[in-house]
């Protein structure tokens, strides 16, 4: 019984971590959906280009909030490809808090927060370098779809009083001609106030929907390592110290801040190489995957996008190897 109170806790203190990301994201989300996607969209294409270096420094503030908003924030093309990869790979998790929590030195940490950041860059400008050769034009804004098939309050809406508010859901702003004067202003308040007032119910209805599916699947994914065993683990990676990079590459890919704790853990402990412990860092996100294949209902994408975490961190992890690197 303890076990499972534990891992009750845990998930609890994990899932509502992301609570104020999640519901930001979706304020974002509706806020651009009722502004006009036309304009926001330009503003977004022409912010995109440095993308991957703003997704990478804002990977390294500690937990997965961001990589969780990035993920949201993909899923309906608000960022590109390039940007999502930067803050996955700069993304650490539970790593900073475990480093802390043990005395690690300053120097220690910067390191690998430097080479995180170089790698998300890099891999980021590449991923968007071959989205545009490769699929042209990016994709339009996909928030409307995403508004539809999450059940949002967009067509109850326009269903009942947008006309009347002189509003459309499309936030074209209000029908009515504003030379009828000072008569319409009454009007003109009632319609901003209604449009706020959806837009931060929606985002409240999607932030605990998502909300409830993440902690279930934390809380699931919390008990199976807990009777896997930290012991289990720590023993395979000192015994294989080659395949360590592939299994700590797969560890950091399990959507839990369990992974990056684990690698932290056995690094600072001496059972992990530096090899592996960039290797798990660099394809660990924290929740951000099941985040992804939540929100993105596009399979082959997310299957691509996990395939590149695990691919570049492994790859990363294996020149560490050969050239003899360590983090110290």
């Amino acid at each position: 019984m303890g076990v499972f109170i534990e891992g009750l806790w845990d998930a609890v203190v994990d899932t509502f971590a992301l609570v104020p990301f999640l519901f930001a994201t979706y304020l974002v989300m509706e806020a651009i959906e009722h502004a006009g996607l036309g304009a926001s969209e330009r503003l977004i294409r022409r912010a995109g280009v440095a993308g991957p270096v703003v997704g990478a420094i804002l990977g390294i503030v500690p937990q997965c909030g961001f990589s969780a908003m990035a993920a949201t924030l993909y899923s309906v093309r608000v960022v590109t490809i390039g940007t999502l990869l930067a803050v996955m790979l700069s993304t650490s998790d539970e790593m900073l808090p475990v480093f802390v929590a043990q005395g690690a030195p300053l120097s220690l940490m910067g390191e690998i927060f430097l080479v995180k950041v170089v790698v998300a860059i890099a891999v980021g400008f590449l991923a968007d370098l071959a989205a545009r050769v490769w699929f042209g034009a990016p994709d339009a804004l996909a928030i409307r779809d995403f508004c539809e098939r999450e059940g949002c309050h967009c067509e109850e809406c326009e269903d009942k009083d947008c006309e009347a508010r002189g509003m459309g859901c499309e936030g074209e702003g209000h029908a009515h001609d504003h030379s009828h004067g000072h008569s319409h202003g009454h009007a003109h308040d009632h319609a901003h106030g209604s449009a706020l007032r959806v837009i931060v119910t929606s985002a409240l209805y999607h932030t605990v929907k998502v909300t409830i599916f993440i902690f279930l699947v934390t809380w699931g994914i919390d008990l199976v390592l807990e009777f896997v065993g930290h012991d289990v683990i720590a023993a395979f990676f000192a015994q294989n110290p080659v395949s360590a990079i592939f299994v700590a590459g797969l560890v950091g890919l399990i959507p839990n801040c369990g992974g990056s704790v684990i690698i932290s853990e056995l690094f600072l402990e001496g059972t992990l190489a530096s090899s592996a412990l960039i290797s798990g860092l660099l394809s660990g996100t924290g929740v951000a995957l099941l985040v992804l294949f939540r929100a993105n209902r596009h399979p082959a994408q997310n299957l691509a996008i996990t395939a590149i975490l695990f691919g570049v961190g492994v790859l990363v992890g294996f020149i560490v190897l050969a050239s003899g690197f360590t983090f110290a």
